[in-house]
Formats: C-alpha cells, structure tokens, sequence
C-alpha cells in the first residue's frame, strides 16, 4: 500500500508540514546542544577518543592484555601528547623571559617614540597623554573584574574537561560492547548489519579525521617556517612549526607562539617592522588554514564539501565556541555515513558530499 497520497493538495500540505518539522527539530537540537554544551562538549571530545583509541585497545586486546590496561596504555599516550604540547607552551614562556630585559627596555623605548610623535603631529603634551591613560586606567576596574570572572570561569571549564574526558573515554572503550548491544535493540533484526557498518565506517571517519588535521598542521608549519624565512627571523623553522602545533590550542597558541619571533625580531633588528611582518606572516596563515587549508584537506578526507565544511565551522563556534569547530567536522562526517545508506536522506547526502560519488555514477 502506497504511503503517498494520490491527490496534490494532500502532497503539498505534507510537504510544507515536513519543512516545518525539520525547521523545528533543527532549533530543538540547537537548544539543546548550546544549554547543555556542558555535557555535550566533553562527552563529544570522550567519543572522539575512544574511536581513535578504539583500533590501539583492539590490537592490544588481541595480544592478550587485559581491556582495562589496554585502555591504560591507549589513555597514557594521548596523555604524553597533551605533555607535550604543554611543554612547548613552556618551553615558550621561559625562552620569551630570558629575553623580557632586553624587550622591556626595547617597548620603553618605543613607547617613548610614540609619544613624542603623538606631540609632534596632533599636539598632545606629554601630560596630557598621562592623564588620558590614567583616567582610562580609573574607569577600566569593572572591566578589569569582568576580565578575571571571564578568565575564572574559562579556567574551571578547562580543569572540567581535563579531568572529565579521559574518565567518559575510559567507560565508553570498557563498556563499548554494552554501548554497541544496546544500540542495536533500537533497531530491527535486518538492519543491524547497516548498523554496525555505519559504526565502523564512523570510526574509520575519525580516524581520517585525525590524518587530516596532522596533514593541515604540517602545511601550516612549512606556511609559517617560509612566511619567517622570508622576513629573515632567526630560527625560522623552529619558530613555524610550534606556532603550527600550538595552533591546536584555539586563539592562545597562536598568540603565545608568536611572542618570542617577535621579541627576537625586535631586539635583533631594532625595528618595528619585523614584529609586524612576524604578526602579517601568522595572520594570513591563520586566515588561509581556517577557511581554506583546513576544509579542503578535511574535507577531501571525510569526503565532505567545502561549503560545508565553512558552514559547520561556522555554526560549530556560534553553539560551543572552538570546540564547536573541531567537532561539528566529524558530527557531520557521521550525518553523512548515516544519510547516504538511507534512502529517503539521499538529498542530505548529496548535499553534504563532494560532489565525485555522482559524478563516479554518472560516468558509470
């Protein structure tokens, strides 16, 4: 028996009603992810672990190590990545202190200059430029303690999911068996071998995921090591490549990386302008791996279209930040999986994908 109606009127109200509801399911997910980000943000990031974990604690697990000291171990080496990272951030802050005097002495001088300009050419005495920063100062305290409440806050939502993802990623790789069973009741008996691809498949996805954020870090320090090479910083490569992998720190890696190219630049060469070509030489990196190095290469590999990619980004940092735009990538790569093995999403899946499967089946 056909479920669709044979006269035209019913055919267009249904479709205006389904327009409708799929209008409504989007602001309801909205909601729900931005009011309970978080949940949603560590569990998310615990899920992206434990698929990446997931063929170490196999393979481990095959050589006879028992599950909780497979994951142990698979816990431990994200850990030691996390250190050092860490450790290139402090590695940073020590390298830029040894050379604080000299700076200090430097941004004085520089200070200095200003202000004797700022009188040359607009007439403002010294004085006056005291006051005027003075009472700036006086009228900045509530700023200020927003600042601090704004810093407070960020710290212990960092501290939540620093302790909180490796515990939600441990559970989900030592009960991901009970996790799989009980998906599977959801559905019918012939539908769970789909089921169970599409969970491989998704797992496969993150996998490809991470290949393709190790190739855009690795693109983005060559980017730098020549942008510095150019503007003659010394330690060219160096300097690009941990700014490369403190990128993966969203806003503050970036702005730490770049402190020490440009304190070295200034006291090198005594000139404004190789800090400026150091902070040019990151910003259009930074432009070009957000809205161009980063959808085109993780989107080749998840197979997804740039536009979308751009899109997800976008809508990824409006609900949760940074967060939000590493992980709507992925969330989307499983849309995907899950769109293009169900017939009545065939539209979603082609509008999510790169375009080659149509063309592939076109020239078939």
């Amino acid at each position: 028996m056909s479920l669709i109606p044979k006269t035209p009127i019913p055919v267009k109200n249904n479709n205006a009603i389904s327009g409708l509801e799929m209008l409504q399911y989007f602001i309801l997910t909205s909601l729900v992810l931005y009011f309970g980000k978080l949940l949603f943000i560590p569990l998310s990031f615990a899920l992206l672990v434990s698929f990446i974990l997931y063929p170490v604690c196999k393979w481990l697990e095959k050589k006879g190590i028992s599950p909780a000291i497979a994951i142990g171990i698979s816990l431990s080496i994200v850990f030691f990545l996390i250190i050092s990272i860490l450790s290139l951030l402090i590695f940073q802050a020590k390298e830029f202190l040894l050379e604080w005097e000299p700076f200090k002495t430097k941004l004085l001088e520089a200070i200095n200059q200003i202000s004797i300009f700022i009188s040359q050419y607009f007439n403002v005495t010294n004085t006056e430029q005291i006051s005027f920063f003075e009472n700036l100062i006086n009228h900045s305290e509530n700023q200020v303690l927003g600042i601090l409440e704004s810093s407070f806050y960020s710290f212990s939502h960092t501290l939540y999911y620093t302790i909180i993802i490796p515990v939600f990623s441990a559970l989900i790789l030592f009960h991901r068996r009970m996790f799989t069973d009980a998906l599977l009741v959801f559905f019918p008996i012939e539908q769970k071998e789909k089921i169970l691809e599409i969970l491989m498949e998704t797992i496969s996805a993150y996998y490809n995921f991470i290949k393709g954020m190790l190739l855009v870090y690795l693109i983005v320090g060559i980017l730098n090591s020549i942008g510095l090479l150019i503007v003659g910083i010394p330690h060219p490569f160096m300097f690009g490549f941990i700014a490369a992998i403190l990128t993966f720190i969203p806003y503050i890696g970036i702005m730490i990386s770049a402190l020490l190219p440009i304190a070295i630049s200034w006291i090198t060469y005594n000139s404004i302008w190789y800090p400026i070509g150091v902070i040019t030489v990151f910003a259009i990196v930074q432009i070009l791996e957000a809205y161009i190095i980063f959808p085109y290469v993780v989107g080749n590999r998840l197979k997804i279209n740039t536009f979308v990619i751009i899109i997800m980004i976008t809508l990824g940092g409006i609900l949760w930040g940074a967060a939000g735009m590493i992980l709507f990538i992925p969330f989307t790569s499983i849309i995907k999986l899950i769109a293009d093995r169900t017939e009545s999403l065939k539209a979603i899946s082609i509008l999510l994908g790169d375009g080659k499967q149509q063309n592939n089946e076109k020239v078939k």
